[in-house]
């Protein structure tokens, strides 16, 4: 590895958010989520995580030039809701689904300086019952037009943008956030993967 790539990818794993996951529960078309991986990608998410219990486990994530953001990322692929929510609980401390309900809080009100999971669901039906009963809360995200939905893809990417914008307020960006295991075995990883 040259030393301007070690440095590269330093700098990319100095900033990456351990505090912060995208969750899809059952998002059918490949090219949403390979989309949805290319902005945890940018504001630095490295885990997400695909629950696939209605339709069959994905084995290529859309276009090319998208996909490749992939191999930068930890992918979780459950089939289980119990098991996936389970394990989203030993690590994050809140939950949150997209789901228009009269509970249902801005993005806004939601305070992303802590621990935060993120559920996006299906295109067409939305995050299941199931998962919305073992989750903390629902979100919407604040619409003044007549459609009153977002594709899948636009609305992680404004969901995560407002938490790396508050992340950013609260300095989590200027310092290490990984675990020092998982961080080095990226970087070993990493080192060995073919830059885009």
């Amino acid at each position: 590895m040259t030393p301007e790539r070690r440095e590269r990818l330093l700098s990319v794993l100095n900033k990456r958010q351990a505090g912060l996951t995208v969750v899809l529960e059952n998002v059918q078309d490949p090219h949403n989520i390979s989309a949805v991986m290319r902005t945890c990608d940018a504001v630095g998410i490295q885990e997400i995580y695909v629950l696939n219990n209605q339709i069959p486990r994905h084995k290529k994530w859309g276009a090319k030039s998208s996909s490749s953001a992939a191999k930068w990322l930890t992918i979780h692929q459950y089939s289980d809701t119990a098991e996936c929510m389970a394990a989203l609980r030993q690590k994050y401390d809140k939950i949150f689904t997209t789901h228009l309900a009269a509970d249902a809080v801005s993005l806004y009100e939601i305070d992303f300086t802590g621990s935060v999971a993120l559920v996006f669901g299906n295109e067409h039906s939305g995050v299941s019952d199931e998962v919305r009963d073992l989750a903390d809360g629902n979100f919407i995200i604040p619409q003044v037009g007549i459609i009153k939905s977002l594709n899948i893809s636009v609305a992680c990417a404004v969901s995560i943008y407002e938490a790396l914008r508050q992340k950013t307020i609260a300095g989590h960006y200027e310092r290490r956030n990984l675990p020092d295991a998982q961080f080095e075995n990226l970087l070993e990883k990493w080192g060995f993967e073919e830059e885009e």
